[in-house]
């Protein structure tokens, strides 16, 4: 990694966009961090690909906890180049391999758990991704629950078919929803129950000063939940996280998190009615005095060279939400 290069953009590119003092905050969101490149999951990091973008954060950003940050974002004493990096859902490679990187360059994190998939779960979007995986043929014929015959002779359409499926399924009501998943999972064999992290592991991640977040209890889109069931998820995530750690848990991502879409204002209330002191959307730009603390915007990197992901995070901070 060239450090003089890459100083010398951290410096210079926030003066030509106009950021510069500007007290803004980009939270980053990751999901799964892969021990290699896994070709059903081309988009999420590898633990070395985690570890230099870690490194770049460390030389030439501000990695700040999710407390630390909101506290000083009022004051407007936040230091230039401020960022914060956050994990959705709970997976085990949360602990495994992202923990490890995270200690070596000391970057503060926020995990944000779905609580009911802790202990051998596995969520919905994962079991139709590693059913088509280990299917057997050429042909995913899902008729039955009134979608298509896919396509999976080969890596590439195996991936396309996986994702093609989760898209038309996600905003389906729970139960309908479910009952596809169901239908998917026997037809093929034994799906992996380690995806996920165990209780003892979320224990140790909060013992290493990791922040444990709530992300609800079954990671539903919550506009398609009547008011009690969508108190159910966000409540009962919390407590659930609160009795197994022995202290508050204070923020919340919403699953999904479109404004508006995944889940609307009345969400909105009843997090921050709950006790949440913050909460994290999916809406992209960087935070600022001014933003909803429990609407918060993030940011999802996703180039492969350090120069195109450090000029990307800089243009973030133009966009204030």
């Amino acid at each position: 990694m060239n450090n003089l290069l890459h100083g010398a953009v951290a410096k210079a590119l926030p003066f030509l966009i106009g950021t510069k003092c500007k007290h803004r905050l980009t939270i980053l969101t990751y999901h799964g961090v892969m021990g290699e490149h896994d070709y059903m999951r081309p988009w999420e990091p590898t633990a070395a690909a985690l570890d230099w973008q870690m490194e770049l954060l460390f030389k030439h950003f501000s990695p700040l906890s999710l407390p630390e940050a909101l506290s000083m974002i009022g004051s407007r004493s936040l230091p230039e180049r401020a960022v914060c990096v956050t994990f959705d859902d709970g997976y085990a490679n949360n602990f495994e391999l992202a923990l490890p990187v995270l200690k070596r360059w000391r970057i503060p994190a926020t995990v944000y758990i779905a609580t009911d998939f802790l202990n051998g779960g596995r969520m919905w979007n994962d079991s139709v991704m590693e059913a088509i995986r280990i299917a057997e043929g050429s042909d995913f014929d899902l008729r039955e629950i009134g979608l298509d015959v896919y396509d999976i002779n080969g890596f590439e359409k195996r991936r396309v078919a996986a994702e093609s499926v989760i898209r038309e399924i996600k905003h389906w009501p729970p139960e309908k929803r479910a009952h596809a998943v169901k239908v998917i999972e026997s037809m093929v064999g034994a799906l992996p129950d380690n995806l996920m992290m165990t209780d003892d592991q979320v224990r140790q991640l909060s013992s290493e000063g990791i922040e444990v977040g709530a992300h609800t209890k079954n990671h539903p889109i919550l506009a398609t939940l009547d008011s009690e069931q969508s108190r159910d998820e966000i409540i009962g995530s919390k407590a659930y996280l609160e009795n197994l750690l022995k202290k508050p848990v204070r923020h919340f991502a919403y699953p999904n998190g479109r404004p508006g879409i995944d889940y609307t204002f009345e969400h909105r209330d009843l997090v921050e009615s709950a006790g949440f002191e913050s909460a994290v959307s999916t809406q992209w730009g960087a935070a600022s005095r001014l933003s909803d603390k429990w609407q918060l915007p993030r940011f999802t990197p996703w180039d492969r060279t350090s120069l195109h992901f450090m000029a990307r995070l800089l243009l973030n901070y133009r966009n204030p939400a």
